[in-house]
């Protein structure tokens, strides 16, 4: 059994983070989304993986390199330009051969992993096996609906008038059944192929078509709210443990992670949280549910239930929470006269301030 990762596409929702780094790889408690994938992937016994990789193809490429530090082995598909999760199994036919495979979506976080669902596949070896799970607005998702026996028969594809709440999670199971159904379809009106078309093809076609209901925690990290959402979640299984220097004058509480290398200087850090190797925290407040990256610094100033990536630096500028602060940053008061705002911004930025 092999797995087909995709790694491509823009990530619109993550701008201007992702202008200049790829979605897959934005960080959560200070290691990249994309890379829970891979553990989970090679959890599960699988060890051959062909990665879909579009404009982001370098840091991709360099952040994984050939999959051995996971203990697999990576061949790099790459796809022109994103045209729907159905045409990255098509221009993937040489690489997946007749194997079965899962395919999973690389910027997903599922808690717990994926070894209980391939082993379930590889029992039962269906057509075709999806998950699914509960949502409140399922209009953003492909859904499903089921028979009254919990049979999967239909699928839509981010629906207007949505015939359940059950979104498609994105990680799905498949035998090489699935070739000839993407061959077998159009592109949508978004003009791409979708994945929901090829298995509604299947269904049509009286494949043997499951689906598993899962109701552990699963995100997919498109949007800064979900990303901040899922960085708590994996700081609260965290222990503690403290490798860098903690001075007498500061207090570390509760689950927090200091790396090899780091500094806390008369400072109060409450987790869960975790600080990177190289950075100095000095004279400031680290609260719950806050990942500070390598080689960051953080003076007179106070963080919390914030991401914030290698290399960045925020000094002497009061609270900062619910915020995704990127790399090679820095935050630094304002002038108190004149009264103005100066800003350098990326495209699509959103900002709040106070006059």
């Amino acid at each position: 059994m092999k797995a087909l990762v995709l790694s491509g596409g823009a990530g619109t929702r993550l701008r201007p983070i992702t202008h200049t780094s790829a979605k897959q790889l934005v960080p959560v408690a200070n290691k990249a989304v994309l890379f829970y994938g891979l553990e989970s992937i090679a959890e599960a016994g699988i060890t051959d993986v062909g990665m879909i990789v579009g404009d982001t193809a370098a840091e991709i490429e360099e952040a994984v390199g050939d999959g051995s530090q996971f203990g697999l082995k990576v061949t790099y598909i790459p796809q022109e330009r994103p045209l729907g999760l159905a045409h990255a199994v098509l221009i993937a036919r040489d690489y997946l051969g007749d194997d079965d495979f899962v395919m999973y979506l690389g910027d997903n976080f599922i808690v717990g992993g994926i070894t209980g669902l391939v082993d379930e596949f590889r029992s039962n070896r269906p057509d075709a096996q999806i998950l699914l799970t509960r949502v409140a607005d399922p209009r953003a998702f492909g859904v499903a609906e089921l028979d009254p026996s919990g049979q999967v028969i239909g699928l839509e594809e981010k629906p207007d008038r949505p015939k359940s709440d059950l979104a498609l999670v994105g990680v799905y199971l498949f035998t090489p059944l699935i070739h000839d159904a993407v061959r077998a379809i159009e592109p949508s009106w978004r003009g791409e192929l979708e994945i929901t078309h090829a298995i509604q093809h299947l269904i049509d076609s009286r494949a043997d078509v499951r689906c598993t209901v899962i109701t552990g925690y699963w995100k997919d990290t498109g949007n800064v709210g979900d990303m901040l959402e899922v960085n708590r979640m994996v700081l609260e299984g965290m222990d503690r443990r403290i490798d860098g220097d903690v001075d007498a004058a500061s207090e570390t509480i509760g689950r927090v992670v200091v790396e090899e290398g780091a500094r806390i200087i008369d400072s109060r850090v409450v987790g869960p949280a975790v600080i990177g190797s190289g950075t100095v925290i000095s004279n400031s407040y680290v609260g719950p549910f806050t990942s500070i990256a390598e080689n960051c610094r953080v003076t007179d100033s106070e963080v919390e239930f914030s991401i914030v990536l290698r290399d960045s630096s925020i000094q002497g500028v009061g609270r900062i929470e619910s915020s995704l602060i990127g790399r090679h940053v820095e935050v630094t008061p304002a002038p108190s006269v004149p009264s103005a705002h100066r800003l350098v911004l990326g495209d699509h930025s959103k900002v709040q301030i106070t006059s």
